[in-house]
């Protein structure tokens, strides 16, 4: 198992290689990259800022979690910081299982739940110049060997970016 918060690009490759295995009859990847259009606004890129320490201790809880529910300790997750264009990797998860199930349904459960509980903010920049942070709401995670709702540790209402800023 292992997690990171990380500031240059994310190695797709590397992060399926590092939990790949002969035991392994899954591996499911994730990759969430920056698009081009949000909400019917054109987007050149998205900044992410983290609460580096807590975001950190979050993420290495939710792969305890994840290992623990879906049976695999073979899980990586890795999410940038920084500013990334359009088509860049923000994050990447990887679950290796024996069965693609449990590997398939690890994968979603970690994004939705970092989505949820990781203090990581993006603000999108757009084409007109404009620059806005972006609530992602809370998370409902279901599946045939799970079912709950992964609670935000934030409020319900809208998200301020650091420092208490909306712009």
């Amino acid at each position: 198992m292992r997690t990171a918060l990380v500031s240059s690009p994310i190695d797709v490759g590397a992060i399926a290689a590092e939990i790949a295995g002969p035991s392994h009859g899954a591996l499911s990847l994730f990759v969430g990259t920056v698009r081009d259009v949000n909400a019917g606004r054109a987007v050149d890129g998205i900044e992410y800022n983290a609460y580096a320490p807590m975001a950190e201790r979050e993420m290495a809880e939710l792969a305890r979690e994840a290992s623990e529910r879906f049976g695999t300790p073979h899980i990586v997750i890795e999410h940038r910081t920084g500013y990334l264009a359009v088509g860049e990797a923000s994050v990447a998860i990887a679950v290796a299982h024996p069965r693609r199930a449990n590997a398939m349904d690890a994968s979603r459960w970690i994004i939705e739940a970092l989505k949820a509980r990781v203090p990581i903010w993006k603000r999108e920049h757009y084409r007109d110049g404009t620059r806005e942070w972006v609530h992602h709401g809370t998370a409902m995670v279901q599946g045939a060997e799970w079912q709950g709702e992964v609670q935000a540790t934030g409020s319900q209402g809208e998200v301020q970016g650091p420092g208490g800023t909306d712009a």
